[in-house]
């Protein structure tokens, strides 16, 4: 193999169709011929995040809903933000490519915040692994969150109002848009948000692939956690590896639930082998 060929590995696109009620979206993406990892692929899952939400946000746009959100409005990166441990994965590879003194600053951060959160009780409570807690479906979960969001306290990666980190920001922060007033994401438990519809949502699918990689783990974890996540030096990405056909179609499988065009047992990676 030459130095060319080295320098740019092999790719293959692949077409596959995404099942929404009783539609199908159709997508292709250009990933790895030969072996890669799923926090390897993310920057692939982000893209075609950014192209459904894409998608809604036009159909918003012409229907009369503009999207409120903008550079400069910091409200909702003062809410409670659930990571994949497959991102987590992949900001802590970030994070380590920083000079010394940045990473410092960022670990500085992380400390204040929890420090915050610690005063004011929510930490303790947030560490709890109870399903009540964790389960973002729950009521328990929700209360956590809005007295989470009422502590004012800013993600770590927030500068200027602006996010730091925006081109590799989680799945959750690109799927969170909004059409009503900024001032309504100040005040969510008083103030009605109304949120832009997608036709699917790629962070679950993420989340319920963490939770079978670690099955004593929830497959996720608060970001202000990163830091202290970072110290066990996991890689769960490579727990889900092969090609990267075989690596997206296991991903894709959890976002098409009972879709068998993604079912390949003589192939497909095993979570947790």
């Amino acid at each position: 193999m030459d130095e060319q060929s080295a320098a740019c590995p092999e790719t293959i696109t692949v077409e596959f169709t995404l099942s929404v009620g009783a539609d199908q979206i159709s997508a292709s993406a250009i990933v790895p011929a030969g072996k890669t990892n799923l926090t390897a692929l993310l920057p692939i899952i982000q893209e075609l995040d950014n192209s459904l939400v894409g998608v809604a946000v036009s159909e918003s746009v012409a229907a009369g809903r503009p999207i409120s959100c903008k550079a400069g409005c910091g409200a909702c990166c003062r809410q409670l933000v659930p990571i994949s441990i497959f991102e987590a994965e992949s900001l802590t590879a970030w994070i380590r490519t920083l000079p010394e003194s940045q990473q410092q600053e960022l670990a500085q951060r992380f400390h204040r915040t929890l420090q915050t959160l610690a005063a004011s009780g929510i930490l303790e409570r947030l560490v709890q692994t109870g399903k009540e807690v964790w389960d973002p479906d729950s009521e328990a979960h929700q209360r956590l969150s809005i007295e989470y969001h009422y502590q004012g306290v800013p993600c770590p990666f927030l500068v200027d109002e602006s996010c730091s980190i925006h081109p590799i920001r989680p799945l959750i922060c690109r799927e969170y848009l909004v059409t009503s007033p900024p001032e309504h994401c100040v005040d969510p438990a008083s103030l009605q948000t109304e949120m832009v519809p997608l036709p699917v949502r790629l962070m679950p699918a993420l989340n319920q692939l963490g939770a079978e990689v670690e099955r004593a783990t929830r497959g996720w974890l608060p970001l202000i956690f990163l830091f202290a996540w970072m110290k066990a030096n996991a890689h769960p990405g490579e727990r889900i590896s092969g090609t990267g056909p075989e690596v997206l179609y296991e991903f894709l499988k959890r976002v098409n639930t009972g879709d068998d065009r993604f079912t390949s047992p003589e192939d497909s990676p095993t979570p947790g082998a």
